[in-house]
């Protein structure tokens, strides 16, 4: 019996006290046969084209003044969140995604290596950014000041969006899983339906979260050029 419902997303497999569970985090290469990166086939074909449509999308949001290459940074970050959100669908895998320990690390390094390059290199920018073209003289001290914690709380909006969505689907999972007891054959089919829905609704979800924290870290990082 669980003492709280948050705990299954506590790591709980460990060999002398080295939690095993943050090992899903690096192991999404494995589930790709090694013929994958030699031969040609439908797999290797269908991501080579969902990569070349995500580089191009960055490369128009990023516009004329990103360096070649920057796009690689963010197609390499949605492939690491997309393999460990649907690792966490597969029974019996710790979803690393759903810890703030994962997300708000990729985001708080992303968005302070995005800070630290623009105040350095385009300071001017960056305090013309503060203030939206046209704003009046009285209100300029305010929107510094909304812009400035705007801008602070990004790396903890992208961070929390992503660990909200990947929690409640869970969550939702075994609230339904553990009802399961004490019903009866027709009621346990429909619960069964009901739980490959929210499985395909999860699926889902972690596509278009990934996408969204990818499309927000590159219009982010579009900002400081």
């Amino acid at each position: 019996m669980m003492t709280n419902l948050f705990s299954i997303f506590d790591p709980s497999t460990n060999i002398f006290n080295l939690s095993l569970n943050w090992i899903s985090t690096f192991i999404g290469l494995l589930f790709i046969p090694y013929s994958f990166w030699i031969i040609p086939n439908r797999q290797f074909i269908f991501w080579n084209f969902i990569l070349n449509k995500l580089h191009n999308e960055f490369k128009m949001l990023l516009g004329i003044n990103q360096f070649h290459g920057s796009t690689f940074i963010f197609i390499s970050l949605f492939s690491f969140i997309l393999f460990n959100n649907f690792l966490g669908l597969f029974p019996y895998i710790f979803t690393s995604t759903s810890h703030l320990t994962i997300s708000l690390s990729i985001s708080l390094s992303l968005w302070l290596s995005f800070m630290f390059y623009g105040w350095i290199n385009n300071s001017q920018h960056m305090f013309i950014h503060m203030i939206p073209q046209g704003t009046p003289s009285i209100l300029m001290p305010f929107m510094v000041l909304i812009e400035t914690i705007s801008n602070i709380i990004r790396p903890g909006t992208l961070a929390v969006r992503l660990t909200a969505n990947m929690i409640a689907g869970h969550l939702l999972l075994t609230l339904l899983s553990s009802t399961s007891n004490n019903m009866s054959f027709y009621m346990l089919l429909i619960l069964i339906l009901l739980q490959i829905l929210l499985l395909i609704l999860e699926s889902a979800v972690a596509i278009i979260q990934t996408y969204v924290i990818s499309i927000l870290s590159t219009l982010y990082s579009s900002e400081v050029n």
